[in-house]
Protein backbone atom coordinates (compact mmCIF):
# COMPACT_ATOMS: atom_id res chain seq x y z
CA UNK A 1 0.00 0.00 0.00
CA UNK A 2 1.60 3.61 -0.94
CA UNK A 3 0.51 7.06 0.28
CA UNK A 4 0.66 8.23 -3.19
CA UNK A 5 -2.47 5.67 -3.95
CA UNK A 6 -4.45 6.79 -1.36
CA UNK A 7 -3.88 10.71 -1.97
CA UNK A 8 -4.89 9.94 -5.45
CA UNK A 9 -7.70 7.85 -4.49
CA UNK A 10 -9.50 10.50 -2.63
CA UNK A 11 -8.71 13.27 -5.30
CA UNK A 12 -10.50 11.70 -7.56
CA UNK A 13 -13.24 11.51 -5.44
CA UNK A 14 -13.45 7.93 -4.53
CA UNK A 15 -14.00 6.19 -0.96
CA UNK A 16 -11.18 5.17 0.92
CA UNK A 17 -11.10 1.51 2.76
CA UNK A 18 -10.96 0.84 6.34
CA UNK A 19 -7.22 -0.26 5.75
CA UNK A 20 -6.16 2.75 4.16
CA UNK A 21 -7.38 5.32 6.47
CA UNK A 22 -6.05 3.23 9.45
CA UNK A 23 -2.60 2.37 7.12
CA UNK A 24 -2.42 6.46 7.06
CA UNK A 25 -3.22 7.12 10.67
CA UNK A 26 -0.73 4.68 11.59
CA UNK A 27 2.06 6.24 9.67
CA UNK A 28 1.19 9.26 10.08
CA UNK A 29 1.22 8.85 13.94
CA UNK A 30 4.51 6.97 14.02
CA UNK A 31 6.27 9.56 11.82
CA UNK A 32 7.27 7.30 8.48
CA UNK A 33 4.32 9.43 6.37
CA UNK A 34 6.07 12.67 5.57
CA UNK A 35 3.94 16.07 6.43
CA UNK A 36 3.62 16.41 3.00
CA UNK A 37 1.67 13.64 2.06
CA UNK A 38 -1.05 14.24 5.15
CA UNK A 39 -1.00 18.03 3.55
CA UNK A 40 -2.07 16.07 0.66
CA UNK A 41 -4.38 14.14 1.58
CA UNK A 42 -5.86 16.57 3.64
CA UNK A 43 -6.98 19.00 1.03
CA UNK A 44 -8.22 16.21 -0.74
CA UNK A 45 -10.65 15.96 1.60
CA UNK A 46 -11.46 19.32 2.26
CA UNK A 47 -12.57 19.38 -1.55
CA UNK A 48 -14.11 15.69 -1.35
CA UNK A 49 -15.16 15.18 1.66
CA UNK A 50 -16.04 11.57 3.21
CA UNK A 51 -18.91 9.52 3.68
CA UNK A 52 -20.25 8.28 7.43
CA UNK A 53 -18.19 5.34 7.05
CA UNK A 54 -15.42 7.01 6.11
CA UNK A 55 -15.74 9.66 9.20
CA UNK A 56 -15.94 6.68 11.79
CA UNK A 57 -13.41 4.77 10.68
CA UNK A 58 -11.19 7.88 10.79
CA UNK A 59 -12.46 8.94 14.10
CA UNK A 60 -11.67 5.14 16.03
CA UNK A 61 -8.15 4.75 14.30
CA UNK A 62 -7.56 8.89 15.90
CA UNK A 63 -9.02 7.34 19.24
CA UNK A 64 -6.81 4.26 18.72
CA UNK A 65 -3.94 5.89 18.07
CA UNK A 66 -2.58 6.50 21.61
CA UNK A 67 -4.33 5.91 25.24
CA UNK A 68 -7.42 4.85 25.83
CA UNK A 69 -9.91 5.61 28.79
CA UNK A 70 -11.42 2.18 29.76
CA UNK A 71 -14.81 3.98 31.86
CA UNK A 72 -16.68 0.34 31.43
CA UNK A 73 -17.10 -0.47 35.23
CA UNK A 74 -19.44 2.57 35.43
CA UNK A 75 -21.72 1.08 33.10
CA UNK A 76 -24.40 3.83 31.35
CA UNK A 77 -23.25 6.49 34.54
CA UNK A 78 -20.37 7.87 32.75
CA UNK A 79 -20.79 11.09 30.81
CA UNK A 80 -18.76 14.11 29.43
CA UNK A 81 -19.98 17.24 27.85
CA UNK A 82 -17.78 19.15 25.43
CA UNK A 83 -17.88 22.65 24.44
CA UNK A 84 -16.63 23.72 20.63
CA UNK A 85 -15.41 27.06 22.53
CA UNK A 86 -16.49 30.20 23.38
CA UNK A 87 -16.53 33.68 25.08
CA UNK A 88 -17.17 33.26 29.01
CA UNK A 89 -17.79 29.40 28.82
CA UNK A 90 -17.54 28.48 32.27
CA UNK A 91 -20.01 25.73 31.43
CA UNK A 92 -18.23 22.67 32.98
CA UNK A 93 -17.91 24.00 36.35
CA UNK A 94 -21.40 24.00 36.78
CA UNK A 95 -23.05 21.41 35.42
CA UNK A 96 -20.14 19.02 36.33
CA UNK A 97 -21.12 19.26 40.07
CA UNK A 98 -24.85 19.15 39.53
CA UNK A 99 -24.64 16.10 37.05
CA UNK A 100 -22.52 14.12 39.90
CA UNK A 101 -24.71 15.63 42.48
CA UNK A 102 -27.58 13.91 41.00
CA UNK A 103 -25.32 10.17 40.77
CA UNK A 104 -23.85 10.41 37.54
CA UNK A 105 -19.99 9.67 36.97
CA UNK A 106 -19.08 13.01 35.36
CA UNK A 107 -14.92 12.32 33.87
CA UNK A 108 -13.29 15.12 31.67
CA UNK A 109 -9.92 15.63 29.91
CA UNK A 110 -9.92 19.60 29.09
CA UNK A 111 -7.61 21.72 27.23
CA UNK A 112 -6.10 24.76 28.10
CA UNK A 113 -7.36 28.07 26.61
CA UNK A 114 -5.65 29.69 23.36
CA UNK A 115 -6.80 32.47 21.36
CA UNK A 116 -10.38 34.25 22.06
CA UNK A 117 -11.36 30.96 23.52
CA UNK A 118 -11.15 30.14 27.29
CA UNK A 119 -9.93 26.61 29.26
CA UNK A 120 -11.28 24.73 31.75
CA UNK A 121 -7.78 23.63 32.98
CA UNK A 122 -6.99 27.42 33.13
CA UNK A 123 -9.75 28.18 34.98
CA UNK A 124 -9.71 25.19 37.69
CA UNK A 125 -5.97 26.43 38.06
CA UNK A 126 -6.91 30.14 39.47
CA UNK A 127 -8.11 27.83 42.51
CA UNK A 128 -5.16 27.66 44.97
CA UNK A 129 -3.95 23.98 44.99
CA UNK A 130 -6.07 22.01 42.13
CA UNK A 131 -4.21 19.81 40.45
CA UNK A 132 -4.83 18.60 36.88
CA UNK A 133 -2.87 15.74 36.65
CA UNK A 134 -4.04 12.85 38.63
CA UNK A 135 -2.35 9.48 38.25
CA UNK A 136 -4.68 6.55 36.80
CA UNK A 137 -5.43 4.88 40.30
CA UNK A 138 -6.21 9.11 41.68
CA UNK A 139 -8.65 9.52 38.13
CA UNK A 140 -11.00 6.34 38.93
CA UNK A 141 -11.00 6.84 42.76
CA UNK A 142 -12.12 10.27 42.49
CA UNK A 143 -14.61 8.75 40.28
CA UNK A 144 -16.10 6.74 42.51
CA UNK A 145 -15.99 9.12 46.03
CA UNK A 146 -17.02 12.03 44.39
CA UNK A 147 -18.86 11.08 40.81
CA UNK A 148 -16.32 13.98 39.67
CA UNK A 149 -12.97 14.01 37.83
CA UNK A 150 -11.47 16.60 35.45
CA UNK A 151 -8.21 17.15 34.65
CA UNK A 152 -5.82 18.57 31.86
CA UNK A 153 -5.40 16.07 28.23
CA UNK A 154 -3.55 13.12 28.57
CA UNK A 155 -0.16 13.20 26.70
CA UNK A 156 -0.84 10.10 24.50
CA UNK A 157 -4.43 10.79 24.21
CA UNK A 158 -5.03 11.09 20.23
CA UNK A 159 -1.35 11.87 18.93
CA UNK A 160 -3.01 11.70 15.49
CA UNK A 161 -5.35 14.35 16.47
CA UNK A 162 -2.53 16.51 17.55
CA UNK A 163 -0.45 15.71 14.62
CA UNK A 164 -3.05 16.50 12.54
CA UNK A 165 -4.64 19.52 13.90
CA UNK A 166 -1.44 21.53 14.02
CA UNK A 167 -1.13 20.37 10.09
CA UNK A 168 -4.22 21.75 8.94
CA UNK A 169 -3.91 24.79 11.05
CA UNK A 170 -1.12 25.90 8.93
CA UNK A 171 -2.57 24.65 5.36
CA UNK A 172 -5.98 26.22 5.37
CA UNK A 173 -7.63 22.73 6.36
CA UNK A 174 -9.38 23.49 9.09
CA UNK A 175 -13.39 23.91 7.85
CA UNK A 176 -13.92 20.36 7.02
CA UNK A 177 -16.78 18.85 8.32
CA UNK A 178 -15.26 15.32 8.86
CA UNK A 179 -11.81 16.63 9.77
CA UNK A 180 -13.68 18.55 12.83
CA UNK A 181 -15.78 15.58 13.39
CA UNK A 182 -13.50 13.33 14.07
CA UNK A 183 -10.86 15.46 15.26
CA UNK A 184 -13.59 16.11 18.20
CA UNK A 185 -15.42 12.43 18.33
CA UNK A 186 -11.68 10.45 18.34
CA UNK A 187 -11.37 12.80 21.96
CA UNK A 188 -14.31 11.90 23.26
CA UNK A 189 -14.18 8.26 22.14
CA UNK A 190 -10.67 8.18 23.09
CA UNK A 191 -11.71 9.56 27.27
CA UNK A 192 -14.15 6.78 27.71
CA UNK A 193 -17.12 8.25 28.64
CA UNK A 194 -20.50 6.30 27.65
CA UNK A 195 -22.63 9.21 27.34
CA UNK A 196 -21.78 12.39 25.37
CA UNK A 197 -23.47 16.10 25.42
CA UNK A 198 -21.84 18.05 22.70
CA UNK A 199 -22.31 22.60 23.55
CA UNK A 200 -22.16 23.37 19.69
CA UNK A 201 -21.41 27.09 19.62
CA UNK A 202 -23.40 29.11 16.96
CA UNK A 203 -22.11 33.24 16.63
CA UNK A 204 -19.62 35.52 16.40
CA UNK A 205 -17.42 34.27 19.34
CA UNK A 206 -17.66 30.34 17.87
CA UNK A 207 -15.90 28.60 15.43
CA UNK A 208 -19.38 28.15 13.34
CA UNK A 209 -20.11 31.44 12.86
CA UNK A 210 -23.80 30.68 10.85
CA UNK A 211 -26.40 28.26 12.44
CA UNK A 212 -26.74 26.12 9.13
CA UNK A 213 -23.14 25.83 9.77
CA UNK A 214 -23.64 24.79 13.58
CA UNK A 215 -26.57 22.64 12.65
CA UNK A 216 -24.82 20.55 10.14
CA UNK A 217 -21.34 19.81 12.37
CA UNK A 218 -23.57 19.09 15.16
CA UNK A 219 -25.84 16.40 13.17
CA UNK A 220 -22.45 14.90 12.19
CA UNK A 221 -21.23 14.62 15.26
CA UNK A 222 -24.07 13.08 17.04
CA UNK A 223 -24.45 11.02 13.86
CA UNK A 224 -20.92 9.20 14.07
CA UNK A 225 -21.48 9.39 18.28
CA UNK A 226 -24.38 6.81 17.82
CA UNK A 227 -22.22 4.80 15.11
CA UNK A 228 -19.35 4.92 17.56
CA UNK A 229 -21.75 3.25 20.13
CA UNK A 230 -22.47 6.33 22.52
CA UNK A 231 -25.32 7.87 23.46
CA UNK A 232 -24.78 11.22 22.51
CA UNK A 233 -26.75 14.71 22.59
CA UNK A 234 -25.93 18.30 21.20
CA UNK A 235 -26.88 21.25 21.91
CA UNK A 236 -26.94 24.33 19.81
CA UNK A 237 -26.66 27.54 22.14
CA UNK A 238 -25.59 31.14 20.97
CA UNK A 239 -22.15 32.68 21.42
CA UNK A 240 -23.14 36.17 19.78
CA UNK A 241 -22.56 37.53 23.02
CA UNK A 242 -20.34 36.07 25.63
CA UNK A 243 -21.64 33.67 28.15
CA UNK A 244 -22.56 35.30 31.64
CA UNK A 245 -20.35 38.50 32.59
CA UNK A 246 -17.41 37.46 33.45
CA UNK A 247 -14.75 36.70 31.51
CA UNK A 248 -11.27 35.45 32.57
CA UNK A 249 -10.17 32.53 34.76
CA UNK A 250 -10.60 33.83 37.91
CA UNK A 251 -13.42 36.32 37.21
CA UNK A 252 -15.23 32.91 35.96
CA UNK A 253 -14.85 30.61 38.74
CA UNK A 254 -16.44 33.38 41.02
CA UNK A 255 -19.26 33.29 38.41
CA UNK A 256 -19.91 29.86 38.24
CA UNK A 257 -20.01 29.62 41.92
CA UNK A 258 -22.80 32.53 42.34
CA UNK A 259 -24.69 30.50 39.83
CA UNK A 260 -24.10 27.31 42.29
CA UNK A 261 -25.37 29.24 45.22
CA UNK A 262 -28.69 30.16 43.39
CA UNK A 263 -27.90 33.57 43.31
CA UNK A 264 -27.73 34.21 39.24
CA UNK A 265 -30.15 33.31 36.95
CA UNK A 266 -28.55 34.83 33.81
CA UNK A 267 -28.15 33.12 30.38
CA UNK A 268 -25.34 31.51 31.73
CA UNK A 269 -27.88 29.63 34.10
CA UNK A 270 -30.00 29.20 31.24
CA UNK A 271 -27.50 27.31 29.18
CA UNK A 272 -26.04 24.66 32.58
CA UNK A 273 -29.51 23.70 33.36
CA UNK A 274 -30.19 22.70 29.08
CA UNK A 275 -26.56 20.87 29.16
CA UNK A 276 -27.09 19.37 32.62
CA UNK A 277 -30.64 18.32 31.55
CA UNK A 278 -29.74 16.49 28.70
CA UNK A 279 -26.53 14.90 30.59
CA UNK A 280 -28.87 13.73 32.86
CA UNK A 281 -31.48 12.08 30.05
CA UNK A 282 -28.83 10.38 28.81
CA UNK A 283 -26.80 8.95 31.49
CA UNK A 284 -29.65 8.33 34.25
CA UNK A 285 -32.10 7.94 32.03
CA UNK A 286 -34.30 10.14 33.30
CA UNK A 287 -37.59 12.13 31.11
CA UNK A 288 -36.66 15.36 30.09
CA UNK A 289 -39.30 16.88 32.77
CA UNK A 290 -38.01 15.27 35.42
CA UNK A 291 -34.04 15.53 34.30
CA UNK A 292 -34.77 19.54 34.29
CA UNK A 293 -36.74 19.59 37.82
CA UNK A 294 -33.87 17.78 39.17
CA UNK A 295 -31.41 19.83 37.73
CA UNK A 296 -33.21 23.00 39.86
CA UNK A 297 -33.40 21.16 42.39
CA UNK A 298 -29.31 20.52 43.06
CA UNK A 299 -28.89 24.11 42.24
CA UNK A 300 -31.44 24.98 44.87
CA UNK A 301 -31.16 22.70 47.62
CA UNK A 302 -27.28 23.48 47.74
CA UNK A 303 -25.95 19.57 46.76
CA UNK A 304 -24.46 21.12 43.45
CA UNK A 305 -22.40 23.77 45.01
CA UNK A 306 -21.34 20.89 47.99
CA UNK A 307 -20.58 18.36 45.00
CA UNK A 308 -18.38 21.43 43.58
CA UNK A 309 -16.33 21.78 47.12
CA UNK A 310 -16.06 18.04 47.47
CA UNK A 311 -14.83 17.70 44.21
CA UNK A 312 -12.20 20.48 44.52
CA UNK A 313 -11.19 19.36 47.63
CA UNK A 314 -10.42 16.33 46.41
CA UNK A 315 -8.23 17.58 44.01
CA UNK A 316 -5.95 19.36 46.46
CA UNK A 317 -8.00 23.05 45.92
CA UNK A 318 -8.43 25.13 48.64
CA UNK A 319 -12.46 25.74 49.05
CA UNK A 320 -12.11 28.72 51.22
CA UNK A 321 -11.79 30.10 47.53
CA UNK A 322 -15.26 28.97 47.08
CA UNK A 323 -16.75 29.99 50.47
CA UNK A 324 -15.63 33.12 49.93
CA UNK A 325 -14.95 34.38 46.53
CA UNK A 326 -13.05 37.66 47.67
CA UNK A 327 -9.92 36.02 48.59
CA UNK A 328 -9.13 35.11 45.16
CA UNK A 329 -6.45 37.92 44.05
CA UNK A 330 -7.41 41.09 42.47
CA UNK A 331 -5.92 42.88 39.26
CA UNK A 332 -4.29 46.09 40.17
CA UNK A 333 -5.82 48.25 37.87
CA UNK A 334 -9.64 48.44 36.74
CA UNK A 335 -10.60 50.51 33.45
CA UNK A 336 -13.78 51.38 32.99
CA UNK A 337 -15.38 51.70 29.60
CA UNK A 338 -18.39 54.02 28.65
CA UNK A 339 -21.18 54.26 26.34
CA UNK A 340 -20.77 56.60 23.66
CA UNK A 341 -24.50 57.65 23.99
CA UNK A 342 -27.86 57.23 25.27
CA UNK A 343 -29.03 54.26 22.59
CA UNK A 344 -29.61 50.47 23.52
CA UNK A 345 -26.55 48.05 22.59
CA UNK A 346 -27.58 46.36 19.72
CA UNK A 347 -24.67 43.70 19.64
CA UNK A 348 -21.33 42.17 20.74
CA UNK A 349 -18.68 40.36 18.56
CA UNK A 350 -17.88 38.19 21.01
CA UNK A 351 -14.29 37.11 19.35
CA UNK A 352 -13.07 40.72 19.32
CA UNK A 353 -14.28 40.74 23.18
CA UNK A 354 -12.35 37.56 23.84
CA UNK A 355 -9.15 39.03 22.04
CA UNK A 356 -9.72 42.07 24.17
CA UNK A 357 -9.39 39.67 27.22
CA UNK A 358 -6.18 38.24 25.54
CA UNK A 359 -4.27 41.60 25.75
CA UNK A 360 -5.28 42.33 29.24
CA UNK A 361 -2.87 38.87 30.37
CA UNK A 362 -6.29 36.65 30.73
CA UNK A 363 -5.23 34.43 27.52
CA UNK A 364 -2.66 33.41 25.31
CA UNK A 365 -2.02 34.33 21.87
CA UNK A 366 0.74 31.48 21.74
CA UNK A 367 0.43 27.59 23.41
CA UNK A 368 3.66 29.29 25.03
CA UNK A 369 2.36 32.21 26.84
CA UNK A 370 1.49 32.33 30.00
CA UNK A 371 -1.66 34.09 31.53
CA UNK A 372 -2.66 36.03 34.62
CA UNK A 373 -5.18 34.25 36.04
CA UNK A 374 -7.01 37.57 37.59
CA UNK A 375 -7.09 39.41 34.65
CA UNK A 376 -10.11 39.73 32.39
CA UNK A 377 -13.30 41.75 32.19
CA UNK A 378 -16.43 42.01 33.65
CA UNK A 379 -19.66 43.37 31.40
CA UNK A 380 -22.13 45.65 32.90
CA UNK A 381 -24.27 45.29 30.13
CA UNK A 382 -25.36 43.20 27.59
CA UNK A 383 -26.63 43.13 24.18
CA UNK A 384 -30.54 44.35 24.38
CA UNK A 385 -29.96 46.46 27.00
CA UNK A 386 -30.54 50.40 27.94
CA UNK A 387 -27.52 52.74 28.16
CA UNK A 388 -26.92 56.39 28.95
CA UNK A 389 -23.91 58.20 27.62
CA UNK A 390 -21.17 57.98 30.29
CA UNK A 391 -22.37 54.64 31.49
CA UNK A 392 -20.21 51.90 32.32
CA UNK A 393 -20.90 49.05 30.06
CA UNK A 394 -18.05 47.03 30.97
CA UNK A 395 -14.44 46.63 33.22
CA UNK A 396 -10.82 46.11 32.42
CA UNK A 397 -8.79 44.06 35.11
CA UNK A 398 -4.64 43.58 33.95
CA UNK A 399 -2.03 44.19 36.05
CA UNK A 400 -0.45 45.56 32.66
CA UNK A 401 -0.87 49.12 31.99
CA UNK A 402 0.86 49.12 28.83
CA UNK A 403 -2.13 46.82 27.41
CA UNK A 404 -5.21 49.24 28.93
CA UNK A 405 -5.42 50.65 25.42
CA UNK A 406 -5.18 48.42 23.13
CA UNK A 407 -7.45 45.82 24.80
CA UNK A 408 -10.00 48.81 25.24
CA UNK A 409 -9.29 49.80 21.96
CA UNK A 410 -10.24 45.80 20.73
CA UNK A 411 -13.63 46.18 22.61
CA UNK A 412 -14.87 49.46 21.58
CA UNK A 413 -14.46 48.48 18.18
CA UNK A 414 -17.02 45.35 18.94
CA UNK A 415 -19.51 47.05 21.04
CA UNK A 416 -22.68 48.22 18.29
CA UNK A 417 -25.01 51.09 19.50
CA UNK A 418 -28.94 51.34 18.06
CA UNK A 419 -32.08 53.93 18.46
CA UNK A 420 -34.57 51.17 18.70
CA UNK A 421 -35.06 47.89 20.77
CA UNK A 422 -32.61 44.87 19.49
CA UNK A 423 -34.69 41.64 18.32
CA UNK A 424 -33.50 39.51 21.28
CA UNK A 425 -32.03 36.21 19.94
CA UNK A 426 -32.77 32.50 21.03
CA UNK A 427 -30.29 31.26 23.75
CA UNK A 428 -30.79 27.68 22.71
CA UNK A 429 -31.80 27.03 19.37
CA UNK A 430 -32.01 23.35 18.68
CA UNK A 431 -31.30 19.82 20.48
CA UNK A 432 -29.88 17.29 18.48
CA UNK A 433 -30.59 13.29 19.72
Amino acid sequence: MRMYDIIEKKRNGFELSDEEIKFFIDGFTSGDIPDYQASALMMAIYFRGMSERETVTLTLAMADSGDRVDLSEFGSLSVDKHSTGGVGDKTSLIVAPIVASLGAKVTKMSGRGLGHTGGTVDKLESIPGYKTTLSKEEFFNQIKNTGIAVIGQSGNLTPADKKLYALRDVTATVESIPLITSSIMSKKIAAGSHSIVLDVKVGSGAFMKDLQSAEILAREMVKIGKMCGRNIAAVLSDMDAPLGTNIGNSLEVVEAVKVLKNELHNDLYEVCVTLATQMVCLSLGYTPEKAKDSVINAIESGSAFNKMKQWIAAQGGDISYLEDVTKFPKAELCYNLTAEADAYIAGFDSEKIGLSAVCLGAGRATKEDSINHAAGIVLNKKPGDKVTKGETIASLYTDEPDCISSAAEMFISAVSYSENIPETKPLIYQVIR
